[in-house]
């Protein structure tokens, strides 16, 4: 039985209106005390609990209520008091499904079991294995079949397989995969049959990352109980001040019970609660996740921005323009060193070195030794030779001979140095984002009153990207500390700040709200956020606040929408015309309002696509 006291209190209800029917008042009077007495009994131990942990609750009110109503004889409007607060708990469940139905939608779909492909011998060939998901290997070959979901992040390893990522990236259309190409987890397989090789664990792949999101999102309630103790002393307060001067005009005191009825506090106790979970629902679908509602406060009264740079402003995949060689090296050479020491770096622009010299058919050499130094740079050494790649501050520190570079505007270099000389620079270019200068517009003209970059790239391709879409306020040339420094000194409050890198997660732990751009996979800035992108697009974040601001406010206007009808039935009680039964199923009325009012936070803000 999922709802016991429900169903008790029906069975009690029905017995006691079938005890009056037949005359038999006392029987029926008896009956719904003692049930009643026993629920009070109950509600008061959970009361006093909650005030233990620290949390005055709402349920005074309602206590009141029913011992007031059983004192004045009104036993059956105690009964319907009973019946509304048990009633709410089914309530709350199905207005809470109804609300997080996305959230719900991600969990159900995760992957539970994969098809392993193992050879068997000469004569029976291959053979599937089914395993638990957590159970798959970094190298294990998969079956994935049509219309299955991609268990693991993977390798592809037939020709070619066209996959539905909708739910990663908000990408409608399928896209086709090459051979070799990524798979991520969460995706589903076309018509054909396709063979992958693993290349995560469950643990790490996206969608499991996804699914760990999405339960720290549902598992957070923390901002419904401060929006519920922000009104529920006044109201309770209010409302025994009403109920007690109705008592004292009149001298009676069923007037008081009459009064009281119509103060339970459902509003509070389940349409914030709906509201959040709404709004943390429908940031899902946007590809946008919420690590639960205390963001939704957060983000709805952001009054700074605080962007990095690359892979956020720009769209992180610099390209490999121009590579000037220094005198006594070619430029293969300087290729070739740079890339095998950038394949033990993280950071955006070895990417784009890497990707150079693989498309040049370069062989890159293994480091015997290697370490990376946080938004500075990275030492390898490489065939017996030391070499540097990274900041010109950072590599001139090494080889006093290195000049300083003439770059371009939305240029950046990466300096390299071998064996303490100046070796050359690489020069490459990461465009703006094209919806960046857009979203850097809606963001001012929405309230936010400061819009600043906070980058470790040289001052000159900051600006000239800043420039571009319309961010004047710019901090180059930091190091993670100055960042986290810069994000905590920043005024007006709340900061809102966004990245997308490794090296982001402290100033994104930082800051009052950390967005992390997480499209392209799991990462530590990721963990350290508040928020995470699922889709690769910087409109998100205006979604985010949107949804953010509209949640908020349908949350408080259906806390005013219940409290305000309270008020003004208790005061309408107050002359006599509602009787206590009448007034209770009155309420009742009230909270299925609020409830459903609270559900168009599913909805999201009107001009959110």
């Amino acid at each position: 039985m999922r709802y016991p006291i429900i169903t008790l209190t029906v069975l009690v209800f029905v017995g006691v209106i079938t005890a009056l029917v037949a005359g038999a008042e006392n029987t029926g009077r008896w009956a719904a005390t003692i049930y009643v007495a026993a629920f009070i009994s109950w509600t008061l131990v959970r009361m006093v609990r909650d005030v233990l942990r620290g949390h005055v609750g709402l349920d005074i009110l309602a206590l009141v209520a029913m011992i007031a109503t059983l004192a004045v004889g009104e036993y059956v409007a105690s009964l319907i008091i009973v019946l509304m607060l048990s009633g709410g708990e089914a309530l709350e469940d199905f207005a809470g499904r109804r609300a997080k139905r996305d959230l719900s939608a991600l969990l159900d779909r995760s992957p539970r079991t994969a098809h392993v492909l193992e050879w068997a011998d000469a004569d029976a060939g291959e053979a599937i294995r089914d395993v638990p998901v957590d159970e798959v290997k970094i190298g294990d070959v998969l079956l994935i079949r049509p219309s299955e979901i991609v268990p693991v992040d993977g390798s592809l390893l037939t020709e070619t397989g066209s996959f539905d990522e909708s739910s990663l990236t908000g990408e409608s259309m399928p896209v086709t995969r090459e051979m070799g190409g990524e798979v991520l987890s969460g995706a589903i397989n076309g018509s054909r049959a396709v063979r992958i090789r693993a290349v995560r664990t469950s643990e790490d792949s996206q969608y499991q990352q996804i699914v760990a999101l999405v339960r720290a999102a549902e598992d957070s309630h923390a901002p419904v109980v401060r929006l519920a103790d922000r009104f529920a002393i006044p109201f309770t307060a209010v409302s025994l001040v009403l109920a007690g001067t109705a008592w004292a005009l009149s001298s009676d005191p069923t007037r008081f019970a009459e009064v009281l009825v119509l103060a339970t506090p459902c509003p509070l106790l389940i349409a914030a609660p709906v509201a959040f979970l709404g709004g943390l629902s429908r940031a899902a679908k946007a590809g946008v996740i919420m690590k639960g509602g205390a963001v939704i406060e957060q983000i709805a009264r952001v009054r700074s921005a605080a962007f990095d740079k690359t892979g956020t402003l720009t769209q992180g995949r610099p390209r490999l323009i121009k590579v000037r060689p220094a005198e006594g090296f070619d430029a293969d050479e300087l290729l070739m060193l740079a890339a095998s020491a950038e394949e033990y770096s993280s950071h955006v622009l070895a990417d784009g070195i890497r990707r150079a010299a693989e498309d040049r058919g370069l062989a890159l050499r293994t480091a015997s030794a290697a370490r990376e130094e946080a938004t500075n740079g990275v030492v390898a050494t490489i065939d017996g030779r030391t070499v540097t790649v990274g900041k010109p501050a950072y590599v001139i520190a090494i080889a006093p001979d290195t000049p300083r570079a003439a770059l371009d505007v939305g240029e950046a270099a990466a300096y390299v140095a071998v064996d303490g000389r100046f070796a050359g620079v690489l020069v490459l270019a990461d465009d703006a984002r094209p919806e960046a200068a857009s979203v850097v517009s809606w963001l001012r003209s929405h309230g936010i009153e400061r819009i600043i970059m906070l980058t470790g790239d040289v001052r000159s391709t900051a600006e000239s990207v800043g420039h571009r879409i319309g961010v004047d306020d710019i901090h180059a040339e930091l190091l993670p500390p100055e960042k986290v420094r810069l994000a905590q000194d920043l005024q007006p409050r709340p900061v809102m700040m966004i990245g997308d890198g490794v090296n982001d997660a402290p100033v994104l732990a930082a800051a009052d709200i950390g967005v992390a751009m997480g499209a392209k996979g799991a990462t530590a800035a990721g963990d350290a956020a508040d928020i995470v992108i699922l889709v690769d697009s910087l409109s998100k974040v205006v979604d985010a606040v949107s949804i953010g601001r509209h949640t908020l406010r349908v949350a408080l206007t259906a806390i005013w929408i219940g409290i305000g009808l309270s008020l003004a039935l208790m005061i309408v009680a107050m002359t006599g015309i509602i009787p206590a039964v009448a007034g209770a199923v009155t309420q009742e009325l009230v909270d299925l309002a609020t409830i459903l009012y609270a559900l168009r936070a599913l909805r999201g803000p009107r001009d959110l696509a």
